[in-house]
């Protein structure tokens, strides 16, 4: 019956010292705008969950139609998901999380919970970032004067 209902399609990603890993989450949604905060739901069997876990941050990455080759690479098991990080373009803003090029919007948020959800664990991360059409928004100025100062120019490979 879920699958009848339409939500935006989103990758999440991770980044544990240089281990990425992203996956195609549909169970996505804001939580709070005073503390920002979003929750995404992962499968307990996924092999990102542990990342998270590990690294501590995520980035939520909104899709555009044009990008459903990312979507369909970043939900499947094969070795470009795992090896390749689906080939896409990514950079980094506030967490280290990959933040895929090109998205319709981004959240870059730092777990700050997790808690059980049967099947899936359910992360709480505060937003540290976000951006729409490429364009960022920091949470805070220390974040936003960190980004600045790092010389980033928005995309590495």
């Amino acid at each position: 019956m879920m699958g009848h209902f339409a939500t935006g399609v989103t990758v999440v990603t991770t980044n544990n010292r240089g281990r990425m890993g992203g996956l195609t989450v549909n169970a996505f949604c804001s939580v709070s705008l005073n503390p920002p905060l979003v929750l995404v739901c992962i499968d307990i069997h996924s092999g990102a969950l542990a990342l998270i876990r590990e690294s501590g941050a995520f980035a939520v990455n909104m899709l555009t139609e044009q990008q459903e080759d990312l979507s369909r690479c970043f939900a499947t098991q094969n070795k470009d998901r795992f090896e390749y990080f689906c080939h896409a373009s990514h950079y980094t803003v506030a967490t280290g999380a990959p933040v895929l090029a090109d998205v319709l919007a981004f959240v870059d948020a730092r777990v700050v919970a997790e808690y059980p959800g049967g099947d899936h664990i359910i992360f709480l991360g505060q937003v540290e970032a976000l951006g729409v059409g490429g364009k960022v928004l920091f949470a805070n100025e220390r974040e936003k004067e960190e980004y600045q100062e790092s010389g980033h120019n928005g995309h590495t490979a």
